[in-house]
């Protein structure tokens, strides 16, 4: 195993924690480990744990049998892709430039075996970062929220280094709002039941605060849902799979009987063809952690892609200690045979439509 150092601004989160590393040493493999000077585990622990140590972006000349493994996207390119995989490729699903990454594999020989369809049989993933993301879009949607109410301007986003840390921020920054404006948010979480949900739920349980609940049943009517206007903060957490009518448009945003300011899209489809929140069409940042899509009313949007990044050492230990076990015997069970069949039929749909171009 080849663990990359990620390129994506603010990402410090890792496929492998150091003990995990040596886990995967103990049972016999060998793990490379690139050097980072972002990752939320010091170099020092992965050599300690039996890695070898290599220069960062070093994976392109690794050894053709390295199986390379990362989270979030590569290097953008032309260049053909000769290695074994393992990351959230973010392509298989129709994904703006889907079929240019998967042709870049398919020039090389490479293969992608895409974190988010490593599935047990029955579909559920076997690792994910879903109850982190919930958590963190929970907290980015209570402080877009309190800032609102003191007339602030939203300000990067820093990370936590524990998710105490970003409970007693999340404290401190609703009872600044409640002093100036004697008022607590109403919030409407759609998607409630995942593991997505749970986390947003678990942030506003250790605040002090409830939410209006949804999942399946109240959506199976089809939208778009007023009830999501009678709410100051809605949060999505669904998992995208099929098409579906809207849940939310500008119309219903822009009517002046709207309580509903915040929007946090943890799903963060907004590229997908299906996508139910179609409100907006760019992803926020760390850095720029809103998108301001309503003047009147005030109306923000975050979408950013990555939220378990502002907890990146319990995030990574919760999906590292989940992934370990299947690693462990790479690449020799029905998991990562589901996951090379979807990559095989995901990259002859990428041959026909590169065919027409």
């Amino acid at each position: 195993f080849w663990l990359r150092d990620e390129i994506k601004p603010f990402e410090r989160r890792t496929l492998l924690t150091p003990s995990n590393a040596r886990a995967l040493v103990e049972a016999g493999h060998t793990v490379t480990v690139e050097r980072s000077t972002t990752r939320c585990f010091p170099d020092e622990e992965f050599e300690a744990a039996g890695c070898r140590l290599v220069d960062q972006g070093t994976w392109t000349t690794a050894p053709s049998d390295a199986v390379v493994c990362g989270l979030k996207e590569l290097p953008e390119g032309t260049d053909p892709l000769t290695h074994r995989h393992i990351f959230f490729a973010h392509c298989f699903k129709g994904q703006n430039g889907w079929a240019d990454l998967l042709a870049r594999f398919d020039k090389g020989g490479g293969t992608i075996y895409d974190l988010e369809f490593l599935v047990h049989e029955n579909g559920r993933r076997v690792a994910a970062f879903g109850w982190s993301a919930g958590f963190v879009g929970m907290y980015t949607g209570l402080l877009t929220w309190a800032r609102q109410q003191l007339g602030e301007t939203m300000t990067p986003i820093s990370w936590f280094p524990s998710d105490d840390a970003l409970i007693n921020e999340t404290k401190e920054n609703l009872h600044r709002a409640q002093e100036k404006t004697g008022k607590t948010p109403s919030v409407i979480i759609i998607g409630a039941l995942g593991r997505c949900g749970s986390g947003a739920l678990s942030l506003l349980k250790a605040v002090g605060l409830k939410a209006t609940e949804w999942d399946m049943a109240e959506t199976a009517k089809g939208g778009p849902f007023d009830e999501i206007t009678q709410h100051n903060i809605f949060v999505n957490c669904i998992a995208l799979t099929q098409r579906m009518p809207p849940f939310l448009t500008m119309e219903q945003c822009t009517r002046p009987e709207s309580a509903l300011s915040v929007v946090v899209d943890v799903s963060c489809d907004y590229t997908n063809p299906f996508n139910p929140l179609p409100i907006y069409n760019a992803s926020t940042t760390f850095a720029q952690p809103t998108l301001r899509v309503s003047t009147t009313p005030v109306v923000d949007v975050v979408s950013i892609d990555h939220l378990p990044s502002a907890v990146p050492v319990s995030s990574s230990k919760e999906f590292s200690d989940a992934m370990t076990v299947y690693l462990k015997d790479f690449p020799n069970t029905p998991v990562w045979d589901r996951a090379f069949k979807i990559f095989e039929d995901k990259r002859n749909a990428a041959r026909e439509v590169n065919k027409n171009k």
